[in-house]
């Protein structure tokens, strides 16, 4: 009977050396394809169109839940006045603010009531959507306009929408008013007769810019 005989390790180097970057190319492979282990994208890779929470305004409807106690869990509408009815504690201001935020403001004025109290808001109605998810340009351009925010849209593509500064313009003193942020400058005259593009802001929903008259 005849029996095999193991190769001499000279023989597998050649294989191993083979074999070696055909397994890394595997490993990248995977590591490249399978999304299980990605990190979830951050605010900064999404970007600020995608990243501006609804704020809440008149005429919304909010559910406002508060675990085991459901004597204390509503659901109202917000008034004129930008303020909601809660139990307990009163009116709360909600106005402009987000769902999450209001949550906490209402966890807080319930701990004199409640031992830490979990709440919940919920948007349930929404009146206010199309108002804050508008972007508009006053001062001195051709036809001052209020439109739907896109993703994506920038000073200049709104000041084109609005035919551009008039005359009386002083386009470099143009200011963007962002709210929850400081206004900022934008040198108009730059964007459209230099192509400097350094001040044309990407928009979030509810920007306002406003082209002021030079003085004469």
């Amino acid at each position: 009977m005849q029996t095999s005989r193991p190769l001499p390790q000279s023989a597998w180097q050649p294989a191993a050396l083979w074999l070696l970057p055909l397994a890394l190319l595997l490993v990248l492979i995977t590591g490249c394809t399978s999304p299980a282990g990605a990190p979830p994208p951050t605010e900064e890779d999404l970007g600020p169109q995608f990243t501006e929470r609804y704020r809440l305004g008149p005429g919304d409807t909010l559910n406002i839940s508060v675990w085991r106690n459901p004597e204390l869990s509503v659901s109202v509408p917000v008034r004129p006045d930008g303020h909601v009815s809660a139990p307990l504690i009163g009116d709360v201001d909600v106005g402009g603010k987000t769902p999450e935020a209001v949550a906490e403001i209402i966890s807080q004025r319930l701990t004199e009531y409640v031992q830490d109290p979990q709440v919940s808001v919920i948007v349930t109605g929404v009146a206010s959507a199309e108002y804050l998810t508008r972007v508009r340009v006053t001062g001195a351009v051709r036809q001052p306009r209020s439109v739907p925010h896109r993703p994506g849209m920038t000073v200049m593509d709104l000041i084109l929408e609005a035919g551009g500064p008039t005359e009386f313009a002083s386009p470099s003193r143009t200011r963007l008013f962002r709210t929850g942020a400081d206004a900022r400058d934008v040198d108009l005259d730059a964007i459209l007769r230099r192509g400097d593009l350094q001040t044309n802001f990407q928009l979030r929903p509810g920007d306002v810019i406003t082209v002021p008259e030079r003085a004469f």
